[in-house]
């Protein structure tokens, strides 16, 4: 049984360099992925308050639609959106109030 060493090197060579190929286009893929989901810190914030606000909307849908037509929704659904957004709103101030207390602490440094 005679091996061909030119011929396993051969193939060895091509798996290596297919192997590198497909590492670098896997790679490209994840940077690809990793740029798109990324978002500064103000998009982040934009997008939370947003998001606070169509709580507190939600919330005073639920009440008029109370005060109109009070078989049509369940006070249960109403206390639920209200602690919601309360929980939302809290949750905002915290981080408001995080985020200046750092700034402060930052710009006091010596």
């Amino acid at each position: 049984m005679t091996i061909n060493h030119l011929g396993q090197f051969s193939n060895i060579e091509t798996f290596l360099t297919t192997g590198q190929t497909t590492f670098r286009n896997l790679r490209n893929q994840a940077d690809d992925q990793i740029d798109q989901t990324k978002k500064n810190f103000g998009d982040f914030l934009a997008e939370a308050v947003s998001k606070m606000n169509d709580q507190q909307l939600d919330v005073n849908r639920l009440e008029e639609k109370a005060l109109v037509d009070p078989d049509s929704v369940d006070i249960h659904d109403i206390t639920t959106a209200m602690a919601k957004a309360q929980m939302s709103l809290s949750l905002a101030k915290t981080v408001v109030d995080r985020v200046v207390t750092g700034w402060n602490e930052i710009t006091t440094t010596r």
